[in-house]
């Protein structure tokens, strides 16, 4: 089990989270982000791409998709929030973007 992130290294996480747009979940441990693609179909291939990094970190989001806008929530729990495995999974699917 990974450890919840807290005190600098979790101000520190959440500060460079958010210079991608990634914010805070209201009222739990987690974080969210909204990909919006060019289309139905950019948005599930961006999904695809995502999900083999989710199996290969043996960390799997919550998701929702609706034509192109793609809603994943971020957290671990196991740990009962917030920890770096979310942190890395965010950077993966910011980079597949």
């Amino acid at each position: 089990m990974t450890d919840k992130l807290e005190g600098t290294a979790r101000t520190d996480a959440l500060a460079t989270l958010a210079q991608d747009g990634w914010t805070e979940v209201e009222g739990r441990d987690a974080i969210t982000k909204t990909y919006t693609f060019k289309n139905f179909v950019e948005a599930f291939g961006w999904m695809t791409r995502a999900a083999i990094w989710a199996e290969k970190l043996g960390h799997h989001p919550e998701w929702s998709n609706v034509y192109k806008t793609v809603e994943v929530v971020l957290t671990s729990h196991d740990a009962g929030g917030l920890t770096e495995k979310d942190v890395k999974l965010a950077g993966k699917f910011d980079g597949l973007v």
